[in-house]
């Protein structure tokens, strides 16, 4: 069963059809939209299945292009499919939306159309913009899902979460911020905040500006080196040997 057909003329609109196409099938399933180049396969019944497709829809789409109403004699004709289509909806009481594709396509006028379709100019018309076709197939994606009552895979995407998943809710923030999954009481861990100097998460102790002495403090057997201060020349260390630093003499 289809909710959403389509109608249009090859050579002015079809591609706006198809684009509307792919986005209404996107977002309600690919089954649930009627175009008759991709829903009738190949060796099937060309009148058939467009008479199926359109008598189970909840609403028909009409591209009208900028050339629509100058197919004055395709329009007269009793046996084009166009016509046909919207007459068919009109006889089954289906809801026809007529869509302006690009911005020099005007509303219909009843001058303009045979009698027999003369009601089209009575419709609301839905306005497309090919220069901003995002907008447009958001419109006609809102507009439809209202008239057919369309499950919309997109609403289930955004409300859906996989268990287990993460989500960021903290959005824009001064300061500190600690997101976290689950947790109960206060939040374990270290949070650094505007540090300066040296910084020790680890175990042990932290120097920063002292004496910190290592070893054998009386110098007894293998002891250890300290050197504090600005040095110029030989230091010697507790075995007698010189320790060579760079610089000058010692001061």
């Amino acid at each position: 069963m289809t909710d959403v057909f389509i109608n249009y003329r090859t050579g002015d609109g079809d591609k706006t059809a198809a684009l509307i196409d792919h986005e209404l099938s996107r977002r309600f399933g690919r089954d649930r939209i009627f175009r008759a180049s991709k829903s009738i396969a190949p060796g099937s019944p060309y009148p058939d299945g467009l008479l199926t497709g359109l008598r189970s829809s909840s609403v028909v789409l009409a591209v009208i292009g900028p050339d629509w109403t100058n197919f004055q004699s395709r329009l007269r004709d009793p046996e084009d499919w166009v016509r046909k289509e919207i007459l068919e909806a009109f006889t089954c009481e289906i809801p026809v939306v007529p869509v302006l594709d690009g911005r020099k396509t005007d509303r219909l006028s009843r001058d303009r159309l045979p009698a027999e379709l003369a009601q089209l100019a009575d419709l609301q018309s839905v306005p497309f913009d090919g220069h901003d076709t995002e907008t447009g197939l958001k419109r006609l994606g809102d507009l439809v899902a209202e008239l057919a009552e369309l499950h919309d895979l997109d609403r289930d995407a955004a409300t859906t979460l996989v268990p287990g998943s993460v989500t960021n809710s903290t959005g824009d923030i001064n300061g500190t911020a600690v997101q976290s999954r689950d947790f109960t009481g206060d939040v374990g861990g270290t949070v650094i905040k505007g540090s300066n100097g040296p910084v020790h998460t680890g175990n042990g102790n932290i120097y920063q500006n002292s004496r910190h002495v290592s070893g054998d403090r009386n110098f007894s057997g293998a002891g250890m080196t300290y050197y504090e201060g600005d040095h110029h020349g030989d230091v010697r260390n507790q075995f007698g040997a010189p320790d060579r630093r760079e610089g000058g003499d010692n001061g």
